[in-house]
């Protein structure tokens, strides 16, 4: 990107890749210039073959080397060399690191507090009153093959028939 340009100064580059530049610059002893493509594009392929922009600065070699957030495309590829990515964008995710604690009650989680007492609280009243059903009128009512009507197994009756279990 363009830094300021305060009165008249020549433009000055800035980021990450004008960073890599400088580095490689003194590391292998080289000057360089810096320009835009007279016309502001990365490059295509045109019509009669040729290349605009960055690209066809290069396949003109009126450029060295281009520094560009440039996609690298098989149409690209053909016609000028890409060194490897150096920098990749992509979107993360920040998440907090998960507890290894065991905890007992993970298999109340499908279901609220309340929703959890409303069922225990069902399973006790129904439970009741299938015990004082039988109790008041005890031929009428089978219970599977359970022969005690003890308050204990009518509860133990309702709560097999709701979780469907014998």
């Amino acid at each position: 990107m363009v830094s300021e340009n305060v009165l008249g100064k020549p433009k000055k580059y800035q980021g990450f890749s004008i960073d890599v530049l400088e580095a490689l610059a003194n590391y292998l002893g080289f000057k360089y210039e810096i320009y835009v493509a007279p016309d502001h594009k990365y490059g295509s392929p045109q019509d009669d073959g040729s290349w605009n922009g960055l690209i066809g600065e290069l396949v003109f070699k009126r450029a060295d080397i281009g520094i560009s957030a440039l996609t690298i495309t098989p149409d690209r590829e053909n016609v000028v060399d890409f060194t490897t990515r150096y920098m990749d964008y992509s979107v993360g995710v920040l998440l907090r690191k998960a507890e290894k604690t065991v905890d007992m009650f993970a298999c109340l989680a499908p279901f609220d507090l309340s929703l959890w007492a409303c069922i225990a609280g069902t399973v006790l009243l129904v439970g009741l009153l299938v015990y004082l059903l039988n109790w008041l009128n005890p031929p009428r009512l089978q219970m599977g093959s359970m022969t005690s009507t003890t308050l204990y197994n009518s509860m133990w009756f309702v709560y097999g028939s709701f979780v469907q279990q014998g």
